[in-house]
Parts: structure tokens; C-alpha cells; sequence
């Protein structure tokens, strides 16, 4: 059941709203949570292709003039995968946001090479490009700053 929140006699619903969203739960509890969801959301989805069009995935990185594709997409797979879930659960998050940034800076250049495009094939992968920046950036938070408290082991100090 959810906490009520009730309003103190002459305080205003500015000064309950701004001690709310200071609370140290919430802080560095559940927004650092609910960061680490959205993060892994494209990752989950990266990793049911993988898993489920593997051949599909496979045409792709050929298209792109890849090699050693079978282990380098398998390498891909555990990433996405291990990495996600170490990511929601806030185990070794750290080092797993690290390992998936390196592992997507990778990607983003080499698959999202819109540079080397013209029209719609250049705009969407200028997009993808984009897009895997701001995951990149959202990455190094997690490995700069941890996962936060609502985290397997978050309860030991964060160093």
C-alpha cells in the first residue's frame, strides 16, 4: 500500500513536493533503479534478436563488412544479456556499465556509420547514432557513480 503523504498544517504542497524528491530513497534508491531499467531496455531487445534471428543479425554484420561474426555475435549476446541483468539487479553494475560502454562505442561506430551513407539509410543511422550516445553516457554514470542503493550489494558502502 502506498504512503500517504499528508500535508502539515500551513505548509505549502511547494515544501512537501521539495522534501519528497529529497529523500535519500528516493535519490539514491529508486531513480538510480528506474535509470538502470531504461538503460538495459534496448539491450534486452539487441539481445532477443540475437537469440531469435540470429542468421538476420548475422547478414547484417556481413553487410557491414564484418568477419568473425559467429563468435564476435556471441560475444555480442552475452553482453547484452549479462550485462542487463547485472545492470536491474545492481550487481558488479559498475563494471558491467563498462564493459557495455566500450562494447557499444564499438558498435555504434562500426554498424552506425551514417557518414558513409546517403538518404534515409544515412538518417536513420545518424539516429541510431545519436541514440547510443545518450546509452553511452547513461553507462558511464552507472560506472562512475554505481547503481545506487536499491542494488544486490548496495547496502556496502559505494567507493
Amino acid at each position: 500500500m502506498p504512503a500517504v503523504v499528508v500535508e502539515p498544517r500551513g505548509a505549502s504542497t511547494a515544501s512537501v513536493l521539495r522534501s519528497f524528491f529529497r529523500s535519500d530513497q528516493l535519490r539514491f534508491g529508486l531513480m538510480p533503479l528506474v535509470a538502470r531499467v531504461l538503460l538495459i531496455a534496448e539491450f534486452v531487445v539487441a539481445a532477443n534478436g540475437k537469440a531469435s534471428d540470429w542468421s538476420g543479425q548475422a547478414a547484417y554484420m556481413a553487410a557491414h563488412g564484418m568477419g568473425m561474426i559467429p563468435p564476435l555475435l556471441g560475444a555480442a549476446l552475452v553482453i547484452e544479456a549479462l550485462g542487463s541483468l547485472s545492470l536491474l539487479t545492481g550487481y558488479r553494475a559498475r563494471e558491467a556499465a563498462a564493459v557495455m560502454f566500450v562494447y557499444l562505442g564499438i558498435v555504434t561506430v562500426r554498424l552506425h556509420d551514417f557518414w558513409r551513407q546517403s538518404g534515409n539509410a544515412a538518417g536513420m543511422n545518424q539516429t541510431h547514432f545519436f541514440k547510443n550516445l545518450g546509452i553511452m553516457g547513461g553507462l558511464l554514470m552507472v560506472a562512475t557513480y554505481g547503481p545506487g542503493l536499491w542494488a544486490i550489494g548496495g547496502w556496502r558502502k559505494q567507493a
